[in-house]
């Protein structure tokens, strides 16, 4: 057998990783919709259409058809994984940002060229994996692996492989955005996923047409059946049950029966499967406490890695060296769920948080944001409008009531959003939220690495940056009342409801509470 030398190897990797990272690095912008798409008369509070029962969880999509969707240029899915659940290994054709809504568990992101960093140690080996003992195999090693947690926005580039599984004991709950109108995606519009194990469906196609395209695939399968070079081949749909089996033996230096089991024909376990027992794989074991403290030090380490940047160019130095600042050291991860995280705090009406390119950097290259936020209990999201993106508006809990208007002054959308529902407001539209009694909780991802809002009322807003005597003629009203128009709002973006100025049994109960 020959083998390479190292060198060869080392300088194999390093390649790929400069490679990697100058690909990401040029992967931003988005396509422009096709014409009349975001010609949108009515938006409509929307549920998933499509649902697919795996054996460890559940799969719930909405239809990335739908014209609002078109519009933004995005696909939206939900995944529930039981505990004990494993999402299996897949990358898909669009950049992805997931927001976990509940639950924890752990997930790794595989980066070709990146090294093994992640290593078995001898009593690990022997605890694991006792019948490879007297065997020639090595210690295991694999990329590094990531917890994560309810409130967190995990980052995932385009064609990046990635998996997930629940250590918990509740389910994880994630909604998952790609953002298919990327640069990044050189296919059509269409979202993808390309599983590298098991036997999935298609996450956003109607089942019916799923059935149709799995029993078209077994005839053809049949069909090839005992012709030369074909009889190997599996029906499964991952990627390699469309490779012989025989070059797959070859390929990974393993017998046929193993090869085929790769392709996993017959397999019915569908995306999300159970795993026996528990998952052993080599990772930290961190309480919550020293999780929170190392996101901190990785955050700190990346803000003064930006910082040397913008320094190094202020003085025309180069500081980029291809080799140390790759995306095998960044960051995927950033919680916004923890309220002591709020960019944004209004004691009476709520809190925002907000991650972009400037808190984790990896969004500079997906070109994507998200916003978190909190309404209490009648409180209001002042009216305003988002500069720069779309925002897909998922609606984690509670309910509020939603306006929105397009460029005609014409109202859109006047109706209430709900737990599990998802809204599409596009670029520029006036929108104005005001929670229920019950509260109202979000999560908005944004098609803009650094997406900017404009408020249009309060201390911030367009209004207060008009003078006054604009203001008169515009709207033609006395001075007097263009200067109340002006002040009266020292509010910024959150408030609370003056048109509900009746205390609510919620804040009744508080107070009896306390």
């Amino acid at each position: 057998m020959i083998t390479m030398p190292k060198p060869i190897l080392l300088s194999i990797s390093l390649c790929l990783v400069v490679l990697v990272n100058r690909c990401l690095a040029q992967s931003g912008g988005r396509q422009q919709p096709r014409f009349g798409e975001c010609q949108l008369k009515r938006l409509d509070a929307l549920e998933p259409s499509n649902r697919i029962e795996a054996e460890a969880g559940v799969i719930e999509s909405w239809d990335p058809n739908n014209q609002q969707f078109q519009c933004a240029g995005v696909a939206v899915v939900r995944r529930t994984i039981e505990p004990n659940g494993l999402l299996l290994p897949q990358y898909s054709n669009a950049p992805q940002l997931f927001y976990i809504v509940k639950g924890r568990g752990i997930t790794g992101a595989l980066f070709p060229g990146c090294p093994e960093t992640f290593e078995e140690s001898q009593q690990g080996q022997s605890r694991i994996r006792p019948s490879f003992r007297t065997t020639s195999f090595p210690r295991d090693r694999h990329q590094k692996i990531r917890h994560f947690r309810e409130g967190d926005v995990i980052a995932i580039p385009a064609g990046v492989a990635h998996w997930c599984y629940n250590d918990g004991d509740t389910p994880v709950v994630i909604v998952a955005l790609m953002d298919t109108a990327n640069n990044a995606n050189q296919l059509d519009q269409n979202p993808r996923n390309f599983y590298l194990a098991g036997n999935p469906d298609d996450e956003f196609r109607p089942q019916g047409q799923q059935e149709y395209e799995q029993h078209r695939r077994q005839q053809q399968h049949q069909q090839r059946h005992g012709e030369p070079g074909q009889q190997q081949r599996g029906s499964g749909n991952n990627v390699f049950s469309g490779f012989d089996a025989e070059f797959l033996a070859d390929a990974f230096n393993v017998d046929i029966e193993t090869a085929r089991r790769l392709q996993s024909n017959h397999d019915d376990r569908r995306s999300i499967v159970k795993v026996e027992g528990n998952l052993q794989v080599i990772r930290p074991r961190w309480s919550r406490e020293e999780q929170e403290r190392e996101d901190r030090r990785e955050r700190q380490r990346e803000l003064d890695l930006e910082r040397e940047r913008r320094q190094s160019r202020r003085t025309g130095g180069r500081f980029d060296n291809g080799l140390e600042e790759t995306v095998c050291t960044l960051r995927l991860r950033e919680n916004i769920g923890d309220p002591s995280r709020a960019d944004i705090y209004t004691e009476q009406a709520g809190r925002i948080s907000t991650v972009n390119s400037k808190n984790l950097p990896i969004l500079g290259w997906l070109q994507l944001s998200a916003e978190r936020g909190a309404l209490y209990s009648d409180a209001l999201y002042v009216p305003h409008w988002n500069l720069n993106a779309h925002s897909v508006v998922y609606a984690i809990r509670g309910r509020a009531e939603i306006q929105v208007v397009d460029n005609y002054g014409q109202t859109v959308f006047d109706d209430d959003l709900r737990e599990g529902q998802l809204l599409i407001i596009p670029q520029n539209f006036g929108v104005v939220k005001r929670a229920t009694e019950e509260g109202f909780e979000w999560v908005a991802f944004k098609t803009n690495e650094d997406a900017m809002i404009s408020p249009l009322v309060g201390r911030t807003s367009a209004i207060r940056a008009i003078p006054e005597e604009v203001l008169a003629n515009a709207f033609q009203i006395p001075r007097e009342d263009a200067r109340r128009l002006k002040f009266s709002s020292q509010e910024t973006f959150l408030a609370r409801s003056r048109s509900r100025s009746r205390p609510s049994s919620t804040d009744i109960r508080r107070v009896v509470e306390a």
